[in-house]
Protein backbone atom coordinates (compact mmCIF):
# COMPACT_ATOMS: atom_id res chain seq x y z
CA UNK A 1 0.00 0.00 0.00
CA UNK A 2 2.84 2.40 0.84
CA UNK A 3 4.48 1.79 -2.54
CA UNK A 4 1.21 2.26 -4.40
CA UNK A 5 0.34 5.49 -2.58
CA UNK A 6 3.85 6.79 -3.24
CA UNK A 7 3.52 5.94 -6.92
CA UNK A 8 0.14 7.66 -7.13
CA UNK A 9 1.62 10.81 -5.59
CA UNK A 10 4.65 10.71 -7.90
CA UNK A 11 2.42 10.40 -10.98
CA UNK A 12 0.23 13.27 -9.75
CA UNK A 13 3.31 15.47 -9.28
CA UNK A 14 4.48 14.62 -12.81
CA UNK A 15 1.07 15.61 -14.19
CA UNK A 16 1.17 18.88 -12.23
CA UNK A 17 4.56 19.60 -13.82
CA UNK A 18 2.95 18.90 -17.21
CA UNK A 19 5.43 16.07 -17.77
CA UNK A 20 4.38 13.33 -20.14
CA UNK A 21 3.26 10.11 -18.46
CA UNK A 22 2.74 6.64 -19.90
CA UNK A 23 -0.73 5.14 -20.49
CA UNK A 24 -0.09 2.72 -17.62
CA UNK A 25 0.59 5.64 -15.27
CA UNK A 26 -2.58 7.36 -16.45
CA UNK A 27 -4.62 4.22 -15.80
CA UNK A 28 -3.25 3.96 -12.27
CA UNK A 29 -3.86 7.64 -11.59
CA UNK A 30 -7.46 7.61 -12.83
CA UNK A 31 -8.42 4.35 -11.12
CA UNK A 32 -6.55 4.60 -7.84
CA UNK A 33 -9.82 4.74 -5.89
CA UNK A 34 -10.43 1.14 -6.99
CA UNK A 35 -7.06 0.11 -5.60
CA UNK A 36 -7.83 1.78 -2.27
CA UNK A 37 -11.21 0.01 -2.09
CA UNK A 38 -9.57 -3.36 -2.73
CA UNK A 39 -7.01 -2.86 0.03
CA UNK A 40 -9.75 -1.90 2.49
CA UNK A 41 -11.75 -5.00 1.51
CA UNK A 42 -8.75 -7.28 1.93
CA UNK A 43 -8.16 -5.98 5.45
CA UNK A 44 -11.84 -6.38 6.36
CA UNK A 45 -12.45 -9.79 4.76
CA UNK A 46 -9.20 -11.57 5.63
CA UNK A 47 -8.62 -11.40 9.40
CA UNK A 48 -5.35 -12.88 10.62
CA UNK A 49 -7.17 -15.65 12.51
CA UNK A 50 -8.76 -16.92 9.28
CA UNK A 51 -5.48 -16.52 7.39
CA UNK A 52 -3.66 -18.75 9.90
CA UNK A 53 -6.25 -21.53 9.48
CA UNK A 54 -5.55 -21.93 5.76
CA UNK A 55 -3.31 -24.92 4.86
CA UNK A 56 0.21 -23.72 4.05
CA UNK A 57 2.63 -24.81 1.34
CA UNK A 58 5.53 -26.89 2.65
CA UNK A 59 7.88 -26.45 -0.32
CA UNK A 60 8.62 -24.27 -3.34
CA UNK A 61 9.16 -20.51 -3.68
CA UNK A 62 5.96 -19.73 -1.71
CA UNK A 63 6.74 -22.04 1.21
CA UNK A 64 4.88 -21.09 4.37
CA UNK A 65 2.20 -19.12 2.53
CA UNK A 66 -1.36 -20.45 2.15
CA UNK A 67 -1.81 -23.08 -0.54
CA UNK A 68 -4.74 -21.15 -1.98
CA UNK A 69 -2.46 -18.11 -2.34
CA UNK A 70 -0.17 -20.26 -4.48
CA UNK A 71 -3.13 -21.25 -6.65
CA UNK A 72 -4.16 -17.60 -7.06
CA UNK A 73 -0.54 -16.67 -7.84
CA UNK A 74 -0.20 -19.38 -10.52
CA UNK A 75 -3.53 -18.53 -12.14
CA UNK A 76 -2.73 -14.80 -12.26
CA UNK A 77 0.76 -15.42 -13.63
CA UNK A 78 -0.57 -17.56 -16.49
CA UNK A 79 -3.32 -15.10 -17.47
CA UNK A 80 -1.37 -11.81 -17.24
CA UNK A 81 -3.75 -10.76 -14.44
CA UNK A 82 -6.84 -11.25 -16.62
CA UNK A 83 -9.83 -12.59 -14.66
CA UNK A 84 -11.78 -15.27 -16.52
CA UNK A 85 -14.28 -17.08 -14.29
CA UNK A 86 -14.66 -20.02 -16.67
CA UNK A 87 -10.92 -20.54 -16.90
CA UNK A 88 -10.58 -20.20 -13.11
CA UNK A 89 -13.25 -22.87 -12.64
CA UNK A 90 -11.38 -25.30 -14.89
CA UNK A 91 -8.11 -24.41 -13.17
CA UNK A 92 -9.43 -25.18 -9.67
CA UNK A 93 -11.21 -28.37 -10.79
CA UNK A 94 -7.99 -29.62 -12.40
CA UNK A 95 -6.00 -28.83 -9.25
CA UNK A 96 -8.45 -30.80 -7.11
CA UNK A 97 -7.96 -33.91 -9.20
CA UNK A 98 -4.60 -34.10 -7.43
CA UNK A 99 -5.38 -32.42 -4.10
CA UNK A 100 -8.88 -31.49 -2.85
CA UNK A 101 -9.27 -28.02 -1.35
CA UNK A 102 -10.99 -27.23 1.91
CA UNK A 103 -14.14 -25.14 1.93
CA UNK A 104 -12.26 -22.31 3.68
CA UNK A 105 -9.67 -22.30 0.89
CA UNK A 106 -12.31 -22.02 -1.80
CA UNK A 107 -13.98 -19.10 -0.01
CA UNK A 108 -10.56 -17.45 0.41
CA UNK A 109 -9.75 -17.64 -3.32
CA UNK A 110 -11.29 -14.26 -4.34
CA UNK A 111 -9.38 -12.45 -1.59
CA UNK A 112 -6.15 -14.21 -2.55
CA UNK A 113 -6.68 -13.20 -6.17
CA UNK A 114 -7.03 -9.60 -5.05
CA UNK A 115 -3.86 -9.82 -2.94
CA UNK A 116 -1.85 -11.24 -5.84
CA UNK A 117 -3.18 -8.60 -8.23
CA UNK A 118 -2.47 -5.77 -5.78
CA UNK A 119 1.07 -7.13 -5.46
CA UNK A 120 1.43 -7.23 -9.25
CA UNK A 121 0.17 -3.67 -9.39
CA UNK A 122 2.75 -2.68 -6.79
CA UNK A 123 5.57 -4.05 -8.95
CA UNK A 124 4.23 -2.22 -12.00
CA UNK A 125 3.79 1.00 -10.01
CA UNK A 126 7.42 0.83 -8.85
CA UNK A 127 8.54 0.48 -12.49
CA UNK A 128 6.30 3.39 -13.52
CA UNK A 129 7.92 5.65 -10.91
CA UNK A 130 11.37 4.45 -11.92
CA UNK A 131 10.54 5.33 -15.53
CA UNK A 132 9.23 8.78 -14.54
CA UNK A 133 12.39 9.49 -12.54
CA UNK A 134 14.60 8.26 -15.37
CA UNK A 135 12.92 10.42 -17.99
CA UNK A 136 12.98 13.44 -15.68
CA UNK A 137 16.74 13.03 -15.11
CA UNK A 138 17.31 12.76 -18.86
CA UNK A 139 15.12 15.81 -19.53
CA UNK A 140 17.02 17.96 -17.03
CA UNK A 141 20.32 17.00 -18.62
CA UNK A 142 18.99 17.62 -22.14
CA UNK A 143 17.46 20.97 -21.15
CA UNK A 144 20.74 22.19 -19.70
CA UNK A 145 22.68 21.00 -22.73
CA UNK A 146 20.29 22.65 -25.18
CA UNK A 147 20.09 25.87 -23.21
CA UNK A 148 16.54 25.25 -22.02
CA UNK A 149 17.31 24.86 -18.34
CA UNK A 150 16.63 27.28 -15.53
CA UNK A 151 19.94 29.06 -16.09
CA UNK A 152 19.31 29.44 -19.82
CA UNK A 153 22.96 28.58 -20.47
CA UNK A 154 24.15 25.98 -22.95
CA UNK A 155 27.37 25.17 -21.07
CA UNK A 156 27.92 21.42 -21.11
CA UNK A 157 26.37 20.03 -17.92
CA UNK A 158 27.81 17.19 -15.90
CA UNK A 159 26.97 13.72 -17.16
CA UNK A 160 24.36 12.60 -14.56
CA UNK A 161 24.61 8.81 -14.96
CA UNK A 162 27.20 6.93 -12.85
CA UNK A 163 29.50 4.78 -14.96
CA UNK A 164 29.50 1.97 -12.39
CA UNK A 165 25.86 1.06 -13.01
CA UNK A 166 23.87 0.12 -16.12
CA UNK A 167 22.26 3.13 -17.75
CA UNK A 168 18.53 3.28 -16.85
CA UNK A 169 16.64 2.31 -19.99
CA UNK A 170 14.00 5.02 -19.58
CA UNK A 171 16.76 7.64 -19.23
CA UNK A 172 18.68 6.35 -22.24
CA UNK A 173 15.57 6.25 -24.45
CA UNK A 174 14.43 9.72 -23.42
CA UNK A 175 17.91 11.21 -23.83
CA UNK A 176 18.33 9.74 -27.29
CA UNK A 177 14.92 11.00 -28.41
CA UNK A 178 15.71 14.48 -27.09
CA UNK A 179 19.21 14.79 -28.57
CA UNK A 180 19.22 12.88 -31.84
CA UNK A 181 17.78 15.76 -33.88
CA UNK A 182 19.41 18.55 -31.86
CA UNK A 183 22.18 20.82 -33.11
CA UNK A 184 25.92 20.21 -32.88
CA UNK A 185 26.07 21.10 -29.18
CA UNK A 186 24.37 17.78 -28.43
CA UNK A 187 26.75 15.69 -30.53
CA UNK A 188 29.27 14.93 -27.72
CA UNK A 189 26.53 13.75 -25.37
CA UNK A 190 24.92 11.67 -28.12
CA UNK A 191 28.28 10.05 -28.84
CA UNK A 192 28.85 9.38 -25.14
CA UNK A 193 25.40 7.81 -24.89
CA UNK A 194 26.03 5.58 -27.91
CA UNK A 195 29.42 4.46 -26.58
CA UNK A 196 28.01 3.78 -23.13
CA UNK A 197 25.22 1.63 -24.54
CA UNK A 198 27.67 -0.20 -26.83
CA UNK A 199 29.64 -1.27 -23.73
CA UNK A 200 26.38 -2.71 -22.39
CA UNK A 201 25.84 -4.65 -25.61
CA UNK A 202 23.09 -2.54 -27.12
CA UNK A 203 22.46 0.69 -29.06
CA UNK A 204 20.07 3.68 -28.80
CA UNK A 205 17.49 2.48 -31.34
CA UNK A 206 17.22 -0.88 -29.59
CA UNK A 207 16.80 0.81 -26.20
CA UNK A 208 14.00 2.99 -27.54
CA UNK A 209 12.25 -0.06 -29.01
CA UNK A 210 12.56 -2.01 -25.77
CA UNK A 211 11.27 0.93 -23.73
CA UNK A 212 8.25 1.32 -26.03
CA UNK A 213 7.57 -2.43 -25.77
CA UNK A 214 7.85 -2.29 -21.99
CA UNK A 215 5.43 0.63 -21.79
CA UNK A 216 2.96 -1.20 -24.04
CA UNK A 217 3.17 -4.35 -21.90
CA UNK A 218 2.78 -2.32 -18.70
CA UNK A 219 -0.27 -0.56 -20.12
CA UNK A 220 -1.92 -3.90 -20.94
CA UNK A 221 -1.08 -5.35 -17.54
CA UNK A 222 -2.40 -2.35 -15.59
CA UNK A 223 -5.59 -2.35 -17.68
CA UNK A 224 -6.04 -6.08 -16.99
CA UNK A 225 -5.41 -5.61 -13.27
CA UNK A 226 -7.83 -2.72 -12.79
CA UNK A 227 -10.52 -4.42 -14.90
CA UNK A 228 -10.02 -7.75 -13.13
CA UNK A 229 -10.22 -6.19 -9.67
CA UNK A 230 -13.57 -4.69 -10.65
CA UNK A 231 -14.82 -8.02 -11.98
CA UNK A 232 -13.69 -9.97 -8.92
CA UNK A 233 -15.61 -7.56 -6.68
CA UNK A 234 -18.85 -7.94 -8.64
CA UNK A 235 -18.61 -11.67 -9.43
CA UNK A 236 -21.17 -14.09 -7.89
CA UNK A 237 -18.77 -16.22 -5.82
CA UNK A 238 -21.52 -18.27 -4.17
CA UNK A 239 -22.20 -20.11 -7.42
CA UNK A 240 -18.47 -20.60 -8.03
CA UNK A 241 -17.93 -22.10 -4.56
CA UNK A 242 -20.66 -24.66 -5.12
CA UNK A 243 -19.42 -25.44 -8.62
CA UNK A 244 -15.93 -26.40 -7.42
CA UNK A 245 -16.70 -27.75 -3.92
CA UNK A 246 -16.28 -31.53 -3.79
CA UNK A 247 -18.23 -31.63 -0.52
CA UNK A 248 -21.13 -29.87 -2.24
CA UNK A 249 -21.15 -32.36 -5.11
CA UNK A 250 -21.06 -35.30 -2.66
CA UNK A 251 -24.02 -33.90 -0.72
CA UNK A 252 -25.95 -33.32 -3.95
CA UNK A 253 -26.45 -37.09 -4.08
CA UNK A 254 -29.26 -36.46 -1.58
CA UNK A 255 -32.22 -34.91 -3.48
CA UNK A 256 -33.40 -33.09 -0.34
CA UNK A 257 -30.06 -31.25 -0.08
CA UNK A 258 -30.21 -30.18 -3.72
CA UNK A 259 -33.65 -28.65 -3.19
CA UNK A 260 -32.54 -26.46 -0.26
CA UNK A 261 -31.71 -22.76 -0.61
CA UNK A 262 -28.10 -21.59 -0.65
CA UNK A 263 -27.94 -20.52 3.01
CA UNK A 264 -29.16 -23.92 4.21
CA UNK A 265 -26.81 -25.83 1.88
CA UNK A 266 -23.97 -23.65 3.16
CA UNK A 267 -24.83 -24.59 6.76
CA UNK A 268 -24.55 -28.26 5.83
CA UNK A 269 -21.17 -27.69 4.22
CA UNK A 270 -19.93 -25.78 7.27
CA UNK A 271 -21.12 -28.63 9.49
CA UNK A 272 -19.00 -31.01 7.42
CA UNK A 273 -16.09 -28.59 7.78
CA UNK A 274 -16.50 -28.47 11.57
CA UNK A 275 -16.58 -32.26 11.79
CA UNK A 276 -13.47 -32.54 9.65
CA UNK A 277 -11.40 -30.37 11.98
CA UNK A 278 -11.58 -32.92 14.79
CA UNK A 279 -11.52 -36.01 12.63
CA UNK A 280 -8.20 -35.72 10.83
CA UNK A 281 -10.03 -36.49 7.57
Amino acid sequence: ERVLVGAYEAIAVAVDKQSSITPAAEWLLNNFHIVEEQIRDIRALLPSSFFRELPALDSGPLIGLPRIYGIAWAFTAHTDSHFDSGLLHRFVVAYQRVQPLTLAEIWALPIMLRIVMIENLRRLAARIVESIDGRELADRFADEMLGLGASGLSNEPNWPFPVDFPLPRASAAQLYQRLRYADAVAAPALLALTERLAKEGTHPEEVVRLEVDRQTAADLSVRNLITSLRQISSFEWQQFVEAVSQVHHALCAAPLYSSMDFITRDRYRHAIEDLSRGSGR
